[in-house]
């Protein structure tokens, strides 16, 4: 495992967390067919929703897993299409499906974790106008269930995930966005291969709370700008670059790899 996939990620990080809000808006702007992003699927049977929790860890943990993949490392049949989706903006998008929608989709190439009734897959990122059909029709909408009572932290090492108090996400967006997390972990402990395989060992396992208000407080105040609270305290920050449901800029998961 190297993780050198994800190098352009890393070298992104510390410019795109001190952009301003007007930074982020010229930005994020791409030629529609140069976009590419990584989709999310979360299975939502009728009568057996998946748990909030569950499903943002699963999130992070699938995310960083295709990254991370041997398949991605040079050489690999993954390898292009990971190098050129973390060239560029990281985008991720979150879609539903049941039954037979979810197993159309299983042969597609990517990773899929499962804990519980909590079932969560991640397609190889690839350029959005060439999406395949099985999940081009997959709803984004309604991919939302209200949050469950927190499960127990994974035993061993896992990446501990904050989500803000506000605003309030869809567990859709909100999934996208503990998604970065994962990849953005990833991304720098790639520089530490013995802390990265710590993690990988434990199957890229993650946590998520919502954090209180003074929670994020004392966390905001501890992320810097230029990234150096990774250095320090092993903190990392996803900022959204604002196309839905939270402003451009608006800081929206704040993520600790402190092992």
């Amino acid at each position: 495992m190297t993780g050198e996939v994800l190098a352009p990620l890393r070298a992104r990080y510390a410019y795109w967390l001190g952009l301003d809000r007007d930074e982020v808006l010229l930005d994020r702007d791409e030629a529609a067919e140069d976009i590419r992003a990584l989709q999310l699927i979360l299975r939502m049977e009728r009568d057996e929703p998946p748990s909030w929790h569950t499903a943002l860890a699963l999130a992070a943990t699938a995310s960083a897993a295709v990254c991370l993949d041997p398949r991605a490392e040079p050489e690999g049949e993954w390898y292009e299409a990971v190098r050129d989706y973390c060239a560029g903006h990281i985008r991720k998008v979150t879609r539903r499906a049941r039954g037979a929608q979810w197993e159309a989709t299983a042969d597609l190439p990517g990773v899929t974790f499962a804990e519980g009734i909590t079932q969560v897959r991640a397609l190889v990122p690839g350029r959005v106008r060439e999406l395949d059909k099985r999940v081009s029709k997959l709803q984004v909408g309604g991919t939302d269930v209200e949050p469950d009572l927190p499960v127990g932290q994974p035993a061993g090492i896992c990446l501990e995930i904050w989500l803000p108090p506000e605003p309030v996400m869809t567990l859709g967006k909100a999934m996208a966005q503990t998604g970065h997390a994962g990849m953005i972990a990833a991304a720098l402990l790639a520089m530490d291969q013995d802390r990265l395989e710590r993690w990988a060992s434990n199957g890229l396992s993650a946590s998520v709370r919502r954090a209180t208000s003074a929670q994020w407080a004392d966390l905001i105040g501890a992320v810097a700008e230029d990234g150096s609270a990774w250095t320090g305290q092993h903190l990392l920050a996803v900022r959204d670059a604002g196309f839905t449901e939270v402003a451009p800029g608006t800081v929206t998961v704040i993520a600790r790899a402190d092992w």
